[in-house]
């Protein structure tokens, strides 16, 4: 079973909104609710970066990009093990290969390198 499968990427004009879902049905219950999930995206010709993460300590904490703050929301579903990322005015820089990964670590932030569960990823296309 594939653990993390994302889903939700198409394309969209400049302006419109996107929200990208990640079912974890391969990860167990108890591994899912700790650690972070998080949204890296992959640019043609460009390295990997992130997006947005989120760890639950009671209190869903939310970490972003810079360049996404204030536009992009990642919210967590514990229930129904799904992780989403609501993509709203998005820009034609916000094109790409769109990956959910996971960490066993609580506070994983956006560091690529703590992160070893993987989706295949999904393609998001922003024209002008």
């Amino acid at each position: 079973q594939v653990p993390l499968v994302e889903s939700g990427g198409g394309s969209v004009k400049a302006g419109e909104s996107l929200k990208l879902s990640c079912a974890a049905d391969g990860v167990n219950d108890v591994s899912f609710r700790s650690g972070s999930m998080a949204w890296f995206r992959q640019a043609p010709g460009r390295e990997r970066q992130g997006v947005a993460c989120i760890f639950n300590a009671g209190t869903p904490y939310p970490n972003y990009a810079d360049s996404v703050k204030g536009r992009f929301t990642i919210s967590k579903d514990n229930a129904k093990k799904t992780v989403s990322l609501q993509m709203n005015d998005l820009k034609p820089d916000d094109t790409g290969i769109y990956f959910c990964a996971r960490s066993s670590e609580p506070w994983a932030l956006l560091q690529e390198d703590k992160y070893k569960t993987w989706g295949q990823g999904i393609q998001v296309t922003v024209s002008s």
